[in-house]
């Protein structure tokens, strides 16, 4: 499996000298779509080729009321890790995920996500899931995060790939990349 991403950039994205888009762009070539703006008519032009939003999952950033029932604690008092999804019913079978052709994730603070989600509604009619991290952000303290289901946008991309199948060593990559550039970031 080789999905491609759509990554959605809001135009005022602020934290550009720490941002991760490049490195999974250099990473990912051209399975990466950049698309920096607020809104297009729908997924087909967002790709820049014809794209069914059926087969395409978009990580939904929402609050955690959307998807608290992930957030309770199990049996042994853990939050269950991974992709969750956001109606049962859009849950992929086996089947849907081999037709899977990609997944659109959204890069800028919080509230320009929100926005970006919002005044694209053409994002409603894709498979929609979230993500909750198998660990903090390596952002440390270099960027303050408002919770622990934020991370990166590579992060995110690395670690949603894996969970979808893709081979493990692409996210070893990409954070190793990234362990890489924060080291460099802290050193100037």
């Amino acid at each position: 499996m080789s999905l491609k991403i759509l990554c959605l950039q809001h135009p005022q994205e602020p934290d550009k000298h720490l941002g991760t888009v490049p490195l999974l762009k250099t990473t990912l070539g051209d399975r990466l779509t950049l698309k920096v703006g607020l809104s297009w008519p729908n997924l087909s032009k967002a790709v820049g080729a014809e794209a069914k939003p059926s087969e395409w999952l978009a990580l939904f950033i929402g609050s955690r009321k959307k998807a608290e029932g992930a957030w309770m604690p199990d049996e042994r008092g853990e939050v269950r890790r991974g992709l969750h999804w956001i109606n049962p019913k859009s849950k992929p079978a086996p089947d849907d995920l081999a037709a899977l052709k990609g997944i659109i994730v959204l890069d800028g603070t919080w509230s320009q996500g929100k926005t970006l989600w919002w005044r694209n509604a053409w994002l409603l009619k894709c498979k929609q899931a979230f993500l909750i991290p198998l660990a903090p952000s390596a952002y440390g303290r270099m960027r303050k995060e408002p919770g622990p289901e934020c991370v990166s946008t590579l992060e995110c991309v690395a670690e949603t790939l894996t969970l979808l199948g893709e081979k493990h060593e692409l996210e070893k990559e990409l954070r190793e990349k990234f362990a890489e550039f924060l080291k460099l970031k802290k050193q100037r």
